[in-house]
């Protein structure tokens, strides 16, 4: 059986710490040329605590989250919080985040924040060569596209997107992540960019935007009845106007007449105008239930973090990152000195 000698395996590669000190000072190197250029980015986060739907299922869920403890019972609504990452991810909800208004923190760059990743955005130069090769070489692949003339204003249609406007769109995807949590069903957006006050703002942006959405969506239902109800409110409105008119009209014309037709069709009248006075009052009482309910429906949201512009930037790691190649260039260069020795290890685990 053969074995390795560590003192053998030692010395050689200190006889070879001109290889290693020249690796090092090389890799050194272009590690900082890389990284060095690189963007820096900074993160921020937003945490809360959505109100579930389910009306009694609900309570009981939120009772079991406070012990850590998810017991899945969704109640009556589609889109549980455990939906809301593949929601924050679909196009109809990246799309309205587009012409969000933006400012950097020295107060240099005003405008939307689509504008902003496509024209204010760092980029690292020594990548610009390896991108422009890519585009060339995708452009002989793809046909080119009208792009979708869009007048100022005018809302993105999210069903037909210019390839821009899809690309945008998959940038803003990759910026602005949302995780849950699966016990307590705690929902965290963060957000990451160049600069950390638009960090900061789309952070905020993304949850209000969140929290607009799911509100539109629990009471969608309730809003129609309201504007139903609303609606058949004020037409018995008018009808029990007219009645009014017409029998004060009436009364009016007639003060000294004592006749039985007169007094017939002033009683007819007189209960007209309480049936129409009745479905009013009935329709008014219904649309303040409707009104209620719809404020029973709409969801409460629980700020737990809320955006805070960062001090101090989320990456590039270089340091680490310069420290993590050096060490992977010693262990490649230690294995090409070391090849004989490396050989014989393996015989040796093989046996």
């Amino acid at each position: 059986m053969e074995t390795i000698d560590i003192t053998l395996v030692l010395k050689k590669m200190w006889n070879k710490k001109k290889l290693f000190f020249i690796v090092w000072i090389v890799v050194f190197a272009l590690s900082v040329l890389w990284i060095m250029p690189q963007p820096r980015y900074y993160s921020c986060s937003v945490s809360l605590a959505p109100e579930t739907g389910g009306d009694n299922m609900g309570g009981i869920n939120s009772i079991a989250s406070s012990f850590g403890l998810n017991l899945g019972i969704q109640g009556n609504d589609a889109i549980h919080p455990l939906l809301y990452p593949e929601l924050m991810e679909s196009p109809d909800f990246l799309v309205e985040l587009f012409p969000i208004q933006i400012k950097t923190i020295n107060d240099s760059i005003h405008c939307d924040y689509a504008t902003y990743l496509r024209k204010y955005q760092k980029k690292n130069w020594l990548k610009a060569p390896f991108i422009s090769a890519v585009k060339s070489v995708t452009n002989l692949f793809t046909t080119e596209e009208t792009e979708i003339v869009k007048t100022k204003g005018k809302k993105i249609n999210a069903f037909n997107l210019s390839k821009k406007d899809y690309d945008l769109m998959k940038t803003i995807g990759e910026k602005i992540t949302c995780a849950i949590d699966q016990k307590t069903e705690v929902i965290t957006i963060t957000v990451q960019d160049q600069d950390r006050l638009v960090c900061a703002l789309m952070a905020d942006s993304a949850r209000q935007h969140l929290e607009d959405f799911i509100i539109q969506y629990r009471t969608k239902k309730a809003k129609i009845d309201v504007l139903h109800y609303q609606s058949l409110a004020d037409k018995a409105k008018k009808e029990y106007d007219k009645t009014v008119v017409r029998y004060s009209s009436f009364c009016d014309a007639n003060q000294d007449v004592n006749m039985q037709s007169f007094l017939s069709e002033r009683d007819q009248l007189e209960n007209e105008m309480q049936m129409k006075y009745n479905t009013y009052s009935a329709m008014q009482t219904q649309l303040e239930a409707m009104k209620v309910k719809l404020q029973e429906k709409t969801p409460a949201f629980t700020t737990l973090q809320s955006a805070t512009v960062p001090q101090k930037p989320a990456g590039p790691k270089r340091m680490l990152f310069i420290v993590m190649m050096l060490i992977i260039a010693t262990m490649v260069t230690s294995c090409v000195v070391l090849k004989n020795e490396m050989h014989k290890l393996l015989i040796f685990y093989k046996k």
